[in-house]
C-alpha cells in the first residue's frame, strides 16, 4: 500500500531538462491519465495552483467578442455529448463573475505555521524549502563547485549529513537544538516515509495524495529528480533520486513531531487528521465546481478552431485544383516549428516554385553528437526517444597538404580547453582572487564594451567552442561510422517519412532552425525542441551530406528509391531571432547545385525580409525601415545582453495541423501552427500516421501545454522574472534571487510584453486530413492518445472537404461555425 502511493505520487512530477538541452514539456505529463477537470480541483487543493486561466481571462475574452454565444454553446454541447451534464448557459454566466476560492489542503508545517508567534522566524514552509533547496543545489552538482562533495549513499544521507553540520536553520527558526535531534530519524529514505505516515496516522486512502503535496511543496526540484529517473529509464535502469527527495521532505515532518523542539505540534497533527480525513469529499466537491471552467476553457478553443476551420474552408474550396500543377524546381524541408510557418509563406508567395515541406527538425536522424576533441555528447533528437546512433566530426582525408590529422586537432581543442580551465581555476582561488582581478580584470573591458555598446553579433556555434579558427570549416558532422547500407535504410525510411521517395526536385534544401541571444540562461529553451534544445544544424548537415554520399544513393535503389543525378541536397539554418539563414557546406557540391543555390538567395532575402516586417511590431521595432537597418535592429537586439526578450519562441500555439501542404498552402496562420506534410493517399496501412501521432503529436502537446501552465499557474510552472535568474550548478537551472525551490517553465518575459499577454492559453488542436477509421485505429493501439484526447488534454480533429469534425469519447462531432468573416482576435494580440 505505502510503495503504491510513493509510486502513484512521485509518477504524478513530470520531468524538466537542464538549461543547456532544455525542452518544452507538459507539467502535467504524469497526471494525463485523469482529466483536466480532476487535475484542476486536485491541483487546487493539493498546492493551491491554477490548471485553467482566471475566470477574468474568460471574462475578458467574451466581453471583446473572442468568445462568443455560439462558441459558448458549441462547448456545452460538445461537453454533455461525451456524457457530462449540461450546464446551463446563465449558470456559466455567473460563474465569470468571481474566482474559483479553495483554500488548499494543510500540510502539517502550514497548520504549524498558523499557531507559531508572528514576526519570531521565517515559515516553516519557507525556511525547509529554502533548506532542501540548497542541499539538492550542493548535492546534484558535479560542474559549477571546484569543491565536490560526497554523494556515494545517497540524497537522504547526505541531507541527513548536511543538516547535522549545519545549526544554521536551527539558529535561524530559534531552535538552537535542532541538529541534534537527527539521531531520531530513521537510517534509510523507505523508512523515513513508512515511519512518518504511521506518526501522522493518516488514512491510507489519503496516502498518495499528501505525499503529492508535499513533492508539490518542492516542485522544482522533485521535476529534475524525475529527469534523472526519465534518463536513467531510457538507458534501461533507474534512479531513486525523487523517492529520496520525498524522504527528505517528510523527514522535516519527523523533525517537527518531537513535542521538545515544537510544544504545539499535538494540536498540529490532530488538526491534520482531521482536515485529511476531509480530503476525498473536498475533492469530489471541487472536481465539480471546475466543470464550469471546463466549458469556457472548451468554448476558448472553439473560438480558435472555428476561425482556423474557416480559413481552410476558404482554402479548400477555392484553391485546392491548384494542387500538383506547379513546377518545382526546389523542394526546402522545414522543422513543424510555429515560427517556420511565416517564413514558408513568404517562400512560396516570392517564388512559386518553390515546394516547401514541413518535418520534425531533427530530421529524422536518432543521434547523440560529440564534436571533436571533446566528451560533451548531447541528443539531438526529441526528449521523448533516446538515442540510437553517435555522431561525430569527420575530417578530410588524406591528412596533410594543409589538411590537419584527426589527432593534431584534438589535441589543439583539448590544450585551448586546458588553458582556459586553468585561467577559471586561477580566478577562483581565495588567496589569489583580488591579485587576479586587479591584474587581468582589464582583459574583460572589450567584452564589456561590445556588451554596453551592443555591437550586433553573429550566432554563436557552441559545437565550436575551444575549436581553432583554422579547423573550423575542415571539421564537418557526419555518421560515417556507419556503412553505406546502414545510411541508406536510415535515409530511405527518412525519405518516405518526409514524401520525397520520388518526384524530388534537382534542389532539396534542409533548414533547420536555431536562435540567438545574450546573457541567456533560457536560450536553449529558443532552439529546436526536436533536436533536444540545441540548434538543427547538426541534423540538417549530416542528413544532406548523407543523401549526396554516392555509395548511399546506389545502396538506397536497393529499397525502392532512386535520386535522379542532378539532384543536390543542401543544409541550412533558420536564425529565428534575426530571421537570417546560413548555408553550410556548399563547397561539397557541385557547380549546378552551388548555381541553383546562389539563384535561390534572392528569393530567400526578400521572404527573409517579410518575416522580419512581420515579426517586427511584436518587438516594439519600426518595420518600415530599409531592410539593412531592420535586419542590425534584430541583430543589436539579439546580441543585447540586456534584452530580456530576444524573440517570443513559440508564444501564442494553437494548432498541429496534419495534411497536404495544398491544405495551408497561401493561408495566414500568422505562426500558430505547426504544420507537418501528410498525404493519407500514400500511406494505405497507416504507418506515417501512426508515427506522427505518436511522436510529434506528442512533441507539439508538451510544447502547448508549457506555454499554457507558465500562463496560467506561473508560480508552480513558470520560472518568475528573468532578471532575478541565478543559474545552479552550471546546467541543472535557475533560482529566482539567491534561494527557494528550483524554478522550472517560462519566465513572465516570454509570455508578458509589460503590457499585454502574449500568448492565449488555448490547448493544441491537433487537425488531421486523413480518413476517421485510419485516426481511430491508432487511437485503439495507443492507450496514453487515446487518454490526452478522452481527457481533454488537445482537441482531436479530422478535416475533409472543408468540415471540421472533433473527435470526443468515440464520436465525431462537426463545429459549430461561426462567423467566416470576423476575424481572429488571437492572431491579432500576437501580431499588433
Amino acid at each position: 500500500m505505502l510503495d503504491e502511493a510513493c509510486q502513484k505520487a512521485c509518477g504524478a512530477i513530470a520531468p524538466a531538462w537542464p538549461l543547456d538541452r532544455s525542452i518544452a514539456v507538459n507539467p502535467h505529463w504524469g497526471r494525463t491519465g485523469d482529466t483536466v477537470q480532476k487535475v484542476a480541483a486536485r491541483l487546487s487543493l493539493l498546492a493551491g495552483a491554477r490548471v485553467y486561466p482566471s475566470r477574468r481571462y474568460f471574462l475578458e475574452a467574451w466581453t471583446n467578442g473572442t468568445i462568443s454565444r455560439a462558441d459558448l454553446n458549441a462547448a456545452r454541447n460538445h461537453i454533455a455529448a461525451s456524457g457530462r451534464v449540461l450546464l446551463d448557459e446563465q449558470q456559466c454566466m455567473l460563474a465569470l463573475q468571481s474566482e474559483q476560492a479553495f483554500s488548499p489542503i494543510p500540510l502539517l508545517i502550514d497548520l504549524l505555521d498558523v499557531e507559531a508567534p508572528r514576526n519570531t522566524h521565517l515559515p516553516w514552509r519557507q525556511a525547509i524549502t529554502y533548506q532542501i533547496s540548497q542541499t539538492c543545489a550542493a548535492y546534484f552538482d558535479h560542474a559549477q563547485a571546484d569543491w565536490q562533495p560526497e554523494r556515494g549513499a545517497g540524497l537522504y544521507a547526505f541531507w541527513r549529513d548536511t543538516l547535522a553540520h549545519d545549526p544554521g536553520i536551527g539558529t535561524l527558526m530559534g531552535l538552537s537544538q535542532l541538529h541534534r535531534q537527527l539521531d531520531r530519524l530513521p537510517a534509510t529514505p523507505e523508512l523515513a516515509i513508512r515511519w512518518v505516515l504511521e506518526k501522522l496516522d493518516l488514512p491510507s486512502t489519503v496516502w498518495a495524495d499528501y505525499l503529492e503535496a508535499v513533492l508539490l511543496n518542492i516542485n522544482g526540484w522533485a521535476s529534475w529528480c524525475a529527469y534523472l529517473d526519465w534518463q536513467a529509464r531510457q538507458a534501461g535502469r533507474r534512479d531513486d533520486s525523487l523517492r529520496e527527495l520525498l524522504a527528505v521532505r517528510l523527514a522535516w515532518d519527523a523533525i517537527l513531531l518531537n513535542p521538545t523542539l515544537i510544544p504545539r505540534v499535538g494540536a498540529g497533527v490532530r488538526a491534520l487528521r482531521e482536515v485529511w480525513r476531509e480530503a476525498p469529499a473536498r475533492l469530489a466537491a471541487a472536481q465539480s465546481a471546475f466543470a464550469l471552467d471546463e466549458v469556457w476553457q472548451s468554448a476558448l478553443d472553439l473560438a480558435y478552431q472555428n476561425r482556423l476551420a474557416s480559413q481552410l474552408g476558404e482554402r479548400w474550396t477555392g484553391s485546392a485544383a491548384m494542387a500538383g500543377k506547379r513546377g518545382v524546381e526546389a523542394q526546402a524541408v522545414f522543422c513543424i516549428d510555429v515560427r517556420s510557418e511565416p517564413l514558408r509563406r513568404a517562400l512560396e508567395a516570392h517564388d512559386p516554385h518553390i515546394q516547401t515541406i514541413g518535418f520534425a527538425g531533427f530530421f529524422g536522424l536518432p543521434i547523440s553528437y560529440t564534436p571533436i576533441g571533446t566528451a560533451a555528447s548531447s541528443p539531438r533528437l526529441p526528449g521523448l526517444l533516446p538515442p540510437a546512433v553517435e555522431a561525430g566530426d569527420s575530417l578530410p582525408a588524406p591528412a596533410g597538404a594543409g589538411v590537419p590529422s584527426r589527432a593534431a586537432v584534438q589535441r589543439a581543442r583539448q590544450r585551448h580547453f586546458s588553458i582556459a580551465e586553468q585561467w577559471r581555476a586561477a580566478s577562483r582561488w581565495p588567496a589569489a582572487a583580488f591579485s587576479y582581478v586587479e591584474a587581468f580584470g582589464w582583459t574583460y573591458g572589450g567584452a564589456l564594451r561590445n556588451w554596453l555598446k551592443i555591437k550586433p553579433q553573429n550566432r554563436e556555434r557552441d559545437d565550436l567552442d575551444g575549436l581553432p579558427k583554422r579547423y573550423r570549416h575542415l571539421c564537418r558532422p557526419s555518421l560515417d561510422q556507419l556503412d553505406a547500407a546502414a545510411r541508406a535504410a536510415m535515409a530511405a525510411r527518412i525519405l518516405r517519412l518526409m514524401g520525397l521517395d520520388c518526384d524530388l526536385a534537382p534542389l532539396v534544401l534542409l533548414v533547420g532552425h536555431g536562435s540567438q541571444s545574450a546573457n541567456n540562461p533560457q536560450a536553449a529553451a529558443l532552439e529546436c525542441g526536436a533536436c533536444g534544445g540545441q540548434s538543427g544544424e547538426v541534423n540538417a548537415r549530416i542528413l544532406a551530406r548523407m543523401l549526396n554520399d554516392a555509395d548511399v544513393r546506389e545502396q538506397l535503389a536497393t529499397h525502392g528509391i532512386r535520386v535522379p543525378a542532378q539532384t543536390v541536397f543542401a543544409a541550412a539554418l533558420h536564425n529565428t531571432a534575426t530571421d537570417e539563414l546560413e548555408w553550410f557546406d556548399l563547397d561539397l557540391l557541385p557547380a549546378t547545385g552551388q548555381a541553383n543555390v546562389t539563384r535561390l538567395q534572392a528569393t530567400f532575402a526578400a521572404a527573409l525580409d517579410q518575416v522580419r516586417r512581420e515579426r517586427a511590431p511584436q518587438l516594439q521595432i519600426d518595420a518600415k525601415q530599409p531592410p539593412t537597418r531592420l535586419l542590425h535592429a534584430l541583430k543589436r537586439r539579439a546580441s543585447d545582453g540586456a534584452q530580456t526578450r530576444p524573440e517570443w519562441g513559440l508564444a501564442n500555439n494553437a494548432a498541429f495541423i496534419i495534411a497536404p501542404r495544398d491544405l495551408t498552402r497561401d493561408v495566414n496562420l500568422a505562426g500558430r501552427s505547426f504544420l507537418h506534410d501528410y498525404d493519407a493517399s500514400r500511406d494505405g496501412d497507416g504507418s506515417k500516421l501512426e508515427q506522427l501521432m505518436t511522436a510529434p503529436m506528442l512533441v507539439t502537446h508538451w510544447i502547448n501545454w508549457q506555454y499554457h501552465a507558465s500562463s496560467c499557474e506561473p508560480v508552480y510552472f513558470g520560472s518568475g522574472n528573468k532578471l532575478l535568474h541565478n543559474v545552479v550548478g552550471a546546467h541543472i537551472g535557475i533560482f529566482e534571487g539567491n534561494g527557494g525551490d528550483l524554478r522550472i517553465g517560462l519566465s513572465r518575459q516570454s509570455l508578458h510584453d509589460g503590457e499585454r499577454d502574449m500568448h492565449e492559453p488555448l490547448r493544441l488542436s491537433v487537425i488531421i486530413a486523413a480518413p476517421h477509421q485510419r485516426i481511430e485505429a491508432v487511437l485503439r493501439k495507443h492507450a496514453h492518445l487515446r487518454a490526452l484526447v478522452d481527457n481533454d488534454w488537445l482537441h482531436l480533429c479530422q478535416y475533409e472537404n472543408g468540415i471540421l469534425s472533433r473527435y470526443r469519447q468515440g464520436q465525431w462531432l462537426a463545429n459549430d461555425a461561426t462567423d467566416k468573416n470576423s476575424p481572429d482576435p488571437g492572431l491579432q494580440r500576437h501580431a499588433a
